[in-house]
């Protein structure tokens, strides 16, 4: 999955009296999002919309190579201006492609926005799920392990991980499905045989 997905969640559970030690904890979002139907799903749909609109624009080079070859195979029987407007037709094929793909794959294009739509809801869940756990437990903060926040030691006692899977109703010892992630979209690397230990 991307890094920095939560960074850090600062839940504001202000429970505790001030002149008591701020109780933390943290959790790995990735390990979570690996066992999560709603995630597998939300990675299959991408597939889906980036096979199409890779094969959209496949199918535009192909039409330009195929004007390409009817072109060298005709040029010398055209005019000067035959042969200038058949080069000003593959000029504009093959811009429009190169905005095309841009379109699609580039920075914020429509991958980008289909994945932030689709990955919405399972990021929610979770979202939830952490908020909720943190009030039960009356954490004032809840760190990311898989987040770009750098934790260079984490106690096992202080991991969360099982009880946001828990209020999500997921199995943490089962294997996660493994769908192939489009181009540039989040990758379930979690590792499928990781064991967490509960805070008490």
């Amino acid at each position: 999955m991307k890094k920095g997905l939560f960074f850090v969640l600062l839940c504001s559970v202000y429970l505790t009296s001030p002149a008591r030690a701020q109780k933390f904890g943290y959790v790995d979002s990735e390990f979570i999002l690996g066992k999560m139907p709603e995630y597998q799903k939300a990675l299959s749909e991408i597939d889906k919309f980036a096979d199409k609109w890779s094969k959209d624009i496949q199918d535009k080079y192909l039409e330009i190579e195929k004007l390409q070859k009817a072109y060298q195979a005709e040029e010398i029987l055209l005019t000067e201006d035959m042969k200038r407007e058949r080069q000003r037709v593959l000029v504009d094929k093959e811009r429009e492609a190169r905005e095309y793909n841009n379109k699609v794959f580039g920075y914020q294009g429509l991958l980008f926005e289909k994945k932030k739509e689709l990955m919405k809801a399972p990021m929610e869940l979770i979202s939830r799920a952490i908020e909720k756990v943190a009030v039960q437990k009356k954490l004032e903060f809840v760190f990311d392990k898989a987040s770009d926040f750098v934790m260079l030691y984490t106690n096992p006692r202080h991991d969360y991980t099982d009880y946001v899977m828990e209020e999500l109703g997921l199995d943490a010892n089962s294997k996660p499905t493994k769908p192939t992630a489009a181009p540039g979209a989040p990758v379930n690397n979690s590792p499928e045989n990781k064991t967490t230990t509960k805070p008490k």
